[in-house]
């Protein structure tokens, strides 16, 4: 999946979804992924680790546990492509999300659930990066 059909995706199920609501927007994404085929779910997945492993820097999450850091990183992501690059060039456009807590933790699921939806098996889950808290080397230690 290229990262423009992802960001399309998104964006996409954010015109659907009757407000901001992560839940609803899980949901459309889910219920589009799990027509298939697999590949559409597994690069889902990855363009999705990708996009919170790029926003796992020190200046986004110092002070923040490691469950708070991955549903806000979650949350600008599903915000759409537009509001994930603001906060990629400007770090402290981050800290509305973290200080209000606005968190998209069902986004992180939706490769799985579609996975099982369409396959009806378990998806043994495994994408080139982790999008765990505190995963990206380079954007703890200097370099993103």
């Amino acid at each position: 999946m290229t990262e423009d059909t992802f960001w399309l995706l998104v964006d996409e199920g954010r015109a659907a979804a009757p407000g901001p609501d992560p839940d609803h927007l899980a949901d459309h994404l889910v219920g589009l992924l799990s027509r298939g085929p697999v590949f559409m779910i597994t690069g889902f997945a990855e363009r999705l680790s990708e996009a919170l492993y790029r926003l796992d820097r020190r200046e986004y999450g110092e002070d923040l546990s490691s469950d708070v850091f991955l549903y806000t990183r979650a949350a600008v992501v599903a915000d759409g492509r537009a509001a994930y690059e603001e906060v990629l060039a400007d770090p402290v456009l981050f800290a509305p999300y973290a200080e209000e807590l606005i968190w998209a933790e069902p986004l992180l699921y939706v490769p799985d659930r579609a996975y099982k939806d369409f396959t009806g098996e378990e998806w043994q889950r495994e994408t080139r990066y982790s999008y765990e808290s505190y995963s990206n080397r380079g954007g703890w230690t200097g370099g993103a």
